[in-house]
């Protein structure tokens, strides 16, 4: 049947009722989703020959065929519009580029809650905050609660199961010992309730809150509690000094812009919470052909405001768009209240709107510049998933020993934060266990080594410069079960919780991580296989350059002792001066004769001794 004529046929019979369409080519791939109020009308405007915009003007051209699906609601409507967007990813609709990539905090539904970093939101009554364009602002604000409010980290299944004591954590001020019911659940909510409000801007509110619990405190005469709130709300006093007015009302408001050039987009919204901006988010949107800012506008809020968590009671925009009363009812259900959605009148609203529009603009040009979509971001994600992981496992820490019939024994341990080595936090250890070499001893010495010199610096920061105080996510080792074992009782042996372990056997490249019998196979040539391999790989380059090293140096040392004139001293100077055994063997008898203090008898004994 010719394309008009089947349009025709399906046009005669469109309802009046909300929906969504979808425009399909002539290979069957879905070009174009839409939402509607009406699909009748909405539908028809596409076939309009005059006023219609480029975009439409291309999709019509290549459109080959029409679906309808009726909704009960123009919210409704909106919602599956999104779900199909994201299913079927159309080339003339605006996507939000590398939307996966964007994560969300979430405290669980527990009798005593954690938070958690996830990739998305899910229905299982949790609360759920973003999302984050910024990992660096996400995880710098997560820092910041887990300082200030001692909420627990560990994954134990607390609720009718008490401990006998507390982790290190819960002595050092960074847990309030809910395992050993240490605190009341009251308690502990309202200090994740102050977590929530920190994590939605709401500092004011947060400080209110503190200062109340404070003077309970001091009246119920526990006095160092009340000192430690009084220095909380100095900290967040500090920040909230930082937090730019933008209104001069203690209102809740997001400011949305787009700003478009071709096939590529940029949409910003400002987010002002008591009056006051604290804090703005970046999408970088994939725009269809001939894109106008309208459509690109309207696409995007409708995209942004279902991955929301938030939902202010006004949003400004600055274009008057012809569906956003549809935007509109679907914030309200969401909010729980009415939410308006225009153009702003106020000049100070005006303002705001205009800052967004320019941040907008700005990011735009620099998008070319930036890389969008890092692959190692996608890999830790992918990882956290993968194994199942409580949280995303951004730093990752990978322990090696190498030994020789246990000689010059060492341990390595190299850092992935977001997926890429941080080389200024790798460490190396020199195993003190001497005798039978055993790997597992010697994995378990640097594992406890490792993690005591955390929780020290923790406790006292004066003790070191940061060098182990930030602990990882995940802790990785070489090997089967057995070194998955020694992990988890090196972590048990400290009394520190909250961190996920995992092997990584090498033959067969399976993962074992703990509470699971059998061992998980990655697919091969998976983004977060390749992570943990990489990862892998470097601590065991790591530990044998080390190892490497202490060996030349023993032997360097024994061949020097060997010769009679060689003391502490002229052997402190050769070495400055050669490095290593092979640095000595290469040079020739002259250069010998060049170390200062090194006399022609001793310096023949050593360069015959050298070629023996």
């Amino acid at each position: 049947m010719d394309p008009k004529e089947a349009f025709k046929t399906r046009l005669q019979g469109l309802p009046s009722s909300p929906g969504v369409y979808l425009f399909y080519g002539g290979n069957g791939s879905v070009l174009y989703v839409g939402k509607a109020a009406s699909l009748r009308d909405r539908v028809r405007s596409y076939f309009q020959k005059r006023g219609l915009s480029l975009k439409v003007r291309l999709l019509m051209k290549e459109a080959r065929d029409l679906e309808t699906i009726v909704t009960g609601t123009e919210e409704d409507a909106l919602v599956l519009e999104d779900a199909l967007v994201k299913k079927h990813r159309p080339r003339f609709n605006t996507r939000l580029r590398d939307d996966k990539r964007y994560p969300y905090l979430k405290i669980t539904a527990e009798p005593f809650p954690r938070v958690l970093v996830v990739r998305r939101p899910a229905d299982d009554g949790a609360r759920y905050f973003g999302p984050f364009t910024s990992s660096r602002a996400m995880r710098r604000v997560l820092k910041l609660a887990h300082k200030l409010f001692p909420i627990r980290t560990c994954n134990l299944p607390l609720g009718e199961k008490r401990y006998e004591r507390p982790c290190l954590l819960y002595h050092i001020g960074r847990c309030s010992g809910p395992c050993a019911g240490l605190v009341s659940p009251e308690e502990y909510g309202r200090a994740v309730d102050a977590a929530a409000h920190l994590f939605e801007g709401r500092v004011e509110r947060v400080v209110e809150d503190l200062a109340l619990d404070m003077v309970r405190a001091a009246s119920d005469e526990r006095f160092e509690h009340a000192a430690r709130l009084r220095d909380t709300i100095q900290a967040l006093e500090r920040i909230r000094e930082r937090q730019a007015v933008a209104l001069p009302d203690p209102v809740d408001l997001d400011a949305v812009a787009v700003a478009v050039n071709e096939e590529r987009g940029h949409g910003t919204v400002l987010v002002v919470r008591g009056g006051r901006l604290i804090g703005r988010e970046g999408f970088p949107l994939a725009l269809p052909p001939g894109s106008t800012p309208e459509e690109a506008l309207e696409e995007f809020l409708d995209q942004y405001y279902t991955r929301a968590t938030a939902i202010p009671p006004e949003v400004l925009v600055p274009l008057a768009l012809p569906e956003t009363e549809a935007l509109a009812a679907y914030l309200a259900g969401r909010r729980g209240g009415r939410v308006h959605v225009g153009v702003p009148r106020s000049p100070e609203r005006r303002a705001i709107l205009e800052m967004a529009e320019r941040n907008a603009a700005l990011a735009l040009k620099q998008a070319e510049k930036v890389e969008l979509l890092p692959a190692e971001e996608e890999a830790v994600d992918e990882l956290g998933e993968a194994l199942a992981l409580s949280a995303r496992p951004w730093r990752i820490e990978a322990f090696d020993i190498s030994n020789l019939q246990g000689g010059e024994a060492t341990g390595s341990m190299v850092v992935f934060v977001g997926g890429r080595p941080r080389r200024d936090a790798y460490r190396k250890f020199r195993v003190r266990i001497s005798g039978k070499p055993d790997d597992y001893a010697m994995m378990a010495e640097v594992l406890r080594r490792r993690l005591r010199h955390g929780l020290a610096e923790i406790a006292d920061p004066a003790v070191a410069r940061g060098r182990f105080s930030d602990l990882p996510d995940l802790i990785l080792v070489d090997g089967g079960k057995g070194q998955l074992g020694v992990a988890e009782r090196a972590l048990a042996e400290v009394d520190l919780g909250g961190i996920e372990v995992a092997a990584l056997a090498k033959r067969q490249e399976l993962v074992y991580v703990p509470g699971r019998a059998e061992p998980i196979r990655l697919p091969r040539g998976s983004p977060a296989l390749k992570l943990l391999q990489e990862i892998r790989d470097e601590a065991h380059r790591f530990a044998i350059e080390y190892h490497r090293k202490l060996r030349e140096k023993r032997a360097l040392g024994s061949l020097l002792d060997s010769v009679p004139g060689i003391g502490p001293k002229r052997k402190a100077s050769l070495l400055a001066r050669f490095g290593s055994v092979d640095g000595l063997r290469r040079a020739t008898l002259e250069e010998l004769l060049s170390v200062p203090g090194l006399p022609r008898t001793t310096a023949e004994l050593l360069y015959k001794a050298l070629r023996a």
